[in-house]
């Protein structure tokens, strides 16, 4: 029984989840996307690592909750948008695969090539994108951030039915 709530859960929470996002203004995603970003990738912005990304923009889709965010690096921080002047390079999938991906449990690679994983647009910059995703230690988020993460992804890598 309880097996079969989890299941249930794993497969609907995009739908769940889907109204929620579509409802919340923009400016409240944006900022909370904003601090979570700043806190995730602090270090790396600390050492330089993000300023590839100046001046040119991510496309970041959840295509199972129908919600794009674009995403750039400007005057030492992580923006994000509702939209953008043009997109360099998109990363587009489900949600229970950026959870995958996000809580160590699926890498970006193994997604690409199963075509979970769409990146589209300047190749070179995906890649750099990739790696610094890569070099992401969950363990280095505040706990409030890595638990769920963590607990998510393993739900998701046990209960997800194909």
């Amino acid at each position: 029984m309880l097996t079969r709530l989890k299941q249930s859960l794993v497969k609907d929470m995009p739908r769940l989840l889907s109204l929620p996002v579509k409802m919340c203004p923009f400016a409240l995603q944006g900022k909370a996307m904003e601090k979570a970003l700043a806190l995730s990738f602090a270090e790396a912005i600390e050492e330089g690592d993000l300023d590839f990304l100046e001046q040119r923009w991510l496309k970041l889709n959840v295509s199972d909750l129908a919600a794009s965010w674009y995403i750039t690096f400007d005057e030492e921080r992580l923006k994000v948008q509702a939209n953008a002047p043009q997109v360099d390079v998109s990363f587009s999938g489900e949600l229970n695969d950026f959870v995958l991906m996000m809580g160590r449990q699926e890498d970006p690679d193994t997604l690409f090539f199963q075509r979970r994983l769409k990146i589209e647009g300047d190749t070179e910059l995906g890649l750099e994108l990739k790696n610094l995703l890569d070099n992401l230690d969950i363990d280095d988020l505040p706990s409030w951030m890595s638990e769920p993460l963590k607990h998510g992804a393993a739900m998701v890598s046990e209960y997800r039915v194909a």
